[in-house]
């Protein structure tokens, strides 16, 4: 667990995939890796189109497939999809929430609990819940300062902010404080992905990749 917390602390980078079928899944991730992201997440589906067994049978499969990969679970709500995540071998839960009874059954089955959180109080409760790292989400419906400002008193907590980062703000939210980001259709690109387009999402993987490589070395 602490080797994946160091990880996720190096590679700063979780790709969002959500809603694609395991010959899609596998695709874009080979893309992704070719371009170097080491670190993405599958998300089960809060409306139920796909069954939760799908899912975990499509994280266990890209485990499998890509055993350099740290591949974990997303949109993580009920302690039935955590048991469902470690048995396919997934090494993190990621949720919308904070739910102390999620963060518990992950830390009792051994893997790094990243709840979601907005508010002070809610990052707060999470943190001291066990939780690895928090979420800061909705982060795009917010001022970039906003970040700063809720590191500045809570500096003890990881903050990964997620929603509205892209390569144009990547390395503001790392400068405001975040220890790493969340990144969706910035580089898993649905239309890319359905067009077939798998050498474009590489040199999108490829280019934040590269951000990050230079913020580390401007420090």
């Amino acid at each position: 667990m602490l080797n994946t917390i160091k990880r996720i602390e190096e590679e700063k980078i979780i790709v969002i995939l959500r809603g694609y079928d395991y010959e899609a899944l596998e695709k874009t991730v080979r893309a992704m890796y070719a371009g170097g992201i080491r670190c993405c997440e599958v998300t089960y589906d809060s409306l139920g189109k796909i069954s939760d067994e799908q899912t975990a049978a499509n994280i266990a499969g890209l485990v499998k497939a890509f055993p350099d990969m740290l591949i974990g679970a997303g949109t993580v709500l009920t302690e039935k999809q955590v048991e469902l995540t470690r048995a396919a071998g997934g090494k993190y839960i990621i949720s919308p929430d904070t739910n102390p009874d999620i963060i518990k059954k992950t830390k009792e089955l051994g893997l790094v609990s990243i709840p979601g959180a907005l508010t002070p109080s809610e990052a707060t409760l999470a943190h001291r819940s066990g939780a690895d790292f928090v979420k800061l989400f909705p982060n795009g419906e917010m001022k970039p300062t906003y970040l700063k400002a809720l590191v500045a008193p809570l500096s003890h907590i990881k903050f990964l902010a997620v929603g509205g980062v892209d390569i144009t703000n990547l390395t503001e939210a790392l400068q405001m404080g975040a220890c790493g980001v969340g990144i969706a259709t910035a580089i898993a690109n649905k239309k890319l992905v359905l067009a077939g387009k798998f050498e474009e999402i590489t040199a999108l993987a490829r280019e934040y990749v590269t951000a990050i490589r230079n913020f580390k070395e401007s420090k």
